[in-house]
């Protein structure tokens, strides 16, 4: 790398941990990202001079923005970059408006799921060497670095995000690739079984942008609110995200894992949480803050909608640990590291912990692994990337551009492992 060092305390090098909710930027060494903005874009067509032209509402204000015609949509597919056009868009606008950052100036590390494809890898350095011209990358798995995050270099993360939960073995700091499990359900599920479950009770749920003024009503009577003026043309996409936001604020205040197996007679025992909607609804919810959630961690339950869960979050656990080698396996049990923003949901760790002491071995040790806060398992990853890339001894693992120069984008594959 001819020995140039990348980190230190003269540029620091950018962190981007990209997220299907949130994509989290900032700086190497620092505790917590400069920006958390959401990946979902706004994409309509404008005209310059008669011809049409493309253009991105970037951050959470933009997309807020009543503009007919204007659709959501991610630029991520299982974990991967699909769309490169709104990816670039995107990146600009971290770079100039969010960072306020010169790319060449700045090494960088990005985060990738365990199950990336080697070309994707690929495109992403000839992304950010080319366009970008920076001066070092490092790709890396988000599992081992919020493995690292949490001081535990052998562990096995179990990661819930938006749109999926996996089990994922790391071992010395690597990613153990064949024996990755995971599941296509998340924060995501949960919101659409929310809607689903509100939906059939009579439930309205509307964007808090679409309320003028509400009415103090009793608990559970109808709402009486009126309706602000919006505009005609306003997309499917645009309204389904508002009211995700709705369900994702519903999810964090309410609902909450039951310890043990769902049983309709104990949680009626539990104690209710009030809830208020945009237009003035409220009422307690006691019974449905348990039932929504259960398929998570017990498929056999049924979800209202959608996807329909196939393995549960303690059998990702133990799957994944029992496709690792044998000697390895009780270094996994003693350390389950929880992370990503779904694990945040209340009673989760708890009821991973009740479900595993029961499938663990007796020979086995079980140490259950969580940050205390949620933005820590939210930042999980990048916390980890921040630690790693500000490390004096990681300094030759970057991928610089002299390198890539010489050798072209398939260097990545060999030194980002």
């Amino acid at each position: 790398m001819s020995g140039a060092v990348y980190g230190g305390d003269e540029v620091g090098a950018l962190v981007f941990d990209i997220g299907h909710n949130t994509v989290r930027a900032g700086y190497a060494g620092e505790d917590s990202p400069k920006v958390d903005i959401p990946s979902t874009i706004g994409v309509w067509l404008d005209s310059d001079e008669d011809i049409p032209v493309t253009r991105y509402n970037i951050g959470l204000l933009a997309i807020h923005v009543w503009r007919p015609g204007m659709e959501l949509s991610s630029f991520l597919k299982e974990g991967m970059v699909e769309n490169w056009d709104m990816f670039e868009n995107f990146l600009d606008y971290i770079y100039n408006q969010a960072l306020r950052a010169i790319p060449k100036d700045h090494p960088i590390l990005l985060t990738e799921p365990p199950w990336i494809t080697p070309v994707k890898r690929e495109e992403m350095a000839e992304l950010m060497f080319e366009k970008y011209g920076v001066p070092a990358l490092y790709l890396a798995k988000n599992a081992s670095l919020a493995a690292f995050a949490n001081g535990r270099p052998t562990c096995l993360v179990v990661d819930s995000g938006a749109t999926h939960t996996s089990a994922v073995p790391v071992h010395d700091g690597y990613v153990l690739t064949q024996a990755v499990v995971k599941s296509p359900v998340g924060g995501d599920y949960l919101s659409a079984q929310s809607r689903s479950h509100l939906t059939d009770r009579g439930i309205e749920i509307v964007p808090p942008s679409f309320v003028a003024g509400k009415e103090v009503v009793k608990p559970e009577e109808a709402p009486i609110w009126k309706k602000r003026m919006v505009p005609l043309h306003l997309t499917e996409s645009w309204y389904n995200y508002m009211i995700k936001e709705v369900m994702q604020d519903f999810q964090a205040t309410v609902l909450q894992v039951s310890d043990v197996s769902y049983d309709e007679e104990i949680v009626k025992t539990m104690p209710a949480n009030h809830y208020e909607f945009p237009n003035g609804y409220h009422r307690d919810f006691g019974v449905e803050r348990f039932k929504i959630p259960e398929p998570l961690f017990n498929p056999t339950t049924g979800a209202k909608a959608g996807i329909q869960p196939i393995l549960g979050v303690g059998s990702l656990v133990t799957t994944s640990v029992g496709m690792c080698d044998i000697d390895i396996r009780p270094a996994m049990y003693g350390s389950v590291v929880v992370t990503g923003g779904n694990s945040s949901l209340q009673g989760f760790t708890e009821r991973l912990n009740r479900d595993l002491a029961a499938k663990t071995p007796p020979s086995m040790r079980l140490k259950i692994i969580s940050a205390p806060g949620a933005s820590e398992r939210r930042f999980g990853a990048w916390t980890g990337g921040s630690i790693l890339s500000s490390l004096g001894s990681f300094q030759q693992l970057w991928v610089s551009k002299q390198e890539y120069d010489e050798s072209g984008k398939i260097i990545v594959q060999s030194k980002c492992l």
